[in-house]
């Protein structure tokens, strides 16, 4: 009757099959080309991921080299945390101003300059150097992926490609893992210096992969140039009507009348988020303050759970568990890792499928399981 009717009012077979990608039983099919940006704007991701696992096997060999004691070791490994936050909150400002695209080139580039600094490290204070340098790159890195992945994702996929910076944090912890075990065998002097240089490498890759990739469509649109955001939401979007929707959606958030056509607007002074933080914490909405309480709460028992602290020293965990040669700690690790990864690789295609919260409350119990139900010495 559908079809008869469409034919009636003379609608084309375009427009037909419009309708049916439209229909919600009809599971859209995977756009191949968000796929791709969303992977490689995730890919800033491995630069965290690689930072942790990397630390947690030089730490032992810089600690032999330099002779620092125990207390500068934790330093050196914790610190990441606080220089990171200086990027995140820089991050943000820095985004808005030159865009998404090209503000992951800037994580690339600052994170490449502290891998090569802490890889030329002659003494404990160079390598703190470099390490606040790259903690930067990281904090940056670690911002701006979701975002850009977020924007620029259909919402049929916004789940399974939020989930990608995630999924390559712990691919860069992996690779981490995989950089102590390859130059473990080198004189004690080089091998640390190896395994923290390495980390530029990455950076390489990801400055040249940007390029492939178009700017944020929201970006696009608070700069006005809505003919470009268009483009790109077209490409991004799993049809055209869901295309249209997205445009006027973000044009409403940049107080752009929906019925404007225009290639390039004027857009007037945006706000940068002077006023967010009192929204959030001061007068908060209850809506607001339900998300801040849910969301805040889920990253607080994220990282108190210690599992940050169990990738930054695995080496020392697994050798008073009895494994006491570098070999077979090492070797220790990386099972660690791609167990690690695997598992977050099958969530990722799961999340769209059987919901957020069933996995998260079906990880939440595995953890407690396994913490509990520890064997008795």
């Amino acid at each position: 009757m559908a079809d008869r009717k469409l034919e009636e009012d003379g609608v084309s077979a375009k427009s037909k099959e419009l309708v049916a990608d439209c229909n919600p039983s009809k599971p859209p099919k995977r756009n191949k080309y968000v796929f791709a940006c969303a992977m490689l704007a995730s890919m800033t991701s491995v630069l965290l991921g690689y930072d942790i696992g990397v630390m947690s096997g030089a730490q032992k060999y810089i600690q032999k080299d330099l002779h620092c004691s125990d207390t500068q070791i934790e330093i050196l490994v914790g610190i990441l945390n606080l220089y990171s936050l200086v990027g995140s909150a820089a991050a943000g400002r820095t985004s808005d101003w030159i865009g998404r695209r090209y503000t992951i080139v800037l994580a690339g580039a600052i994170f490449f300059l502290g891998a090569i600094l802490m890889g030329f490290a002659t003494n404990y204070a160079f390598l703190m150097v470099g390490r606040f340098v790259a903690g930067i790159g990281v904090g940056y890195a670690l911002m701006i992926a979701p975002v850009y992945t977020t924007e620029i994702s259909p919402s049929s996929a916004r789940g399974f490609l939020s989930s990608f910076p995630d999924f390559f944090i712990n691919v860069g912890i992996l690779l981490g893992y995989v950089s102590n075990y390859a130059f473990s065998e080198l004189p004690t002097h080089l091998g640390w210096r190896f395994m923290l240089g390495f980390g530029a490498i990455p950076s390489i890759f990801l400055a040249l992969g940007v390029l492939g990739m178009p700017e944020s469509p929201r970006w696009l649109v608070m700069q006005g140039r809505l003919g470009d955001a268009k483009k790109v939401l077209d490409k991004t979007s799993d049809n055209l009507e869901e295309s249209k929707l997205r445009l006027t959606g973000i044009k409403e958030a940049g107080s752009i009348p929906k019925d404007c056509d225009n290639e390039i607007v004027k857009v007037a002074n945006q706000s940068h988020g002077e006023g967010i933080w009192k929204e959030l914490f001061i007068h908060p909405t209850p809506t607001v303050r339900h998300i801040l309480m849910v969301t805040i709460g889920l990253h607080f028992f994220q990282q108190g759970s210690g599992i940050d602290a169990v990738v930054l020293y695995s080496l020392r965990i697994f050798e008073k568990a009895g494994i006491v040669k570098d070999t077979p700690q090492l070797l220790a690790t990386n099972g660690v890792g791609f167990v690690k990864t695997m598992f977050i690789l099958m969530a990722t295609f799961l999340i769209d499928r059987i919901g957020r919260r069933p996995l998260l409350l079906t990880s939440i119990a595995g953890m407690s399981v396994s913490i509990t139900h520890q064997p008795r010495g």
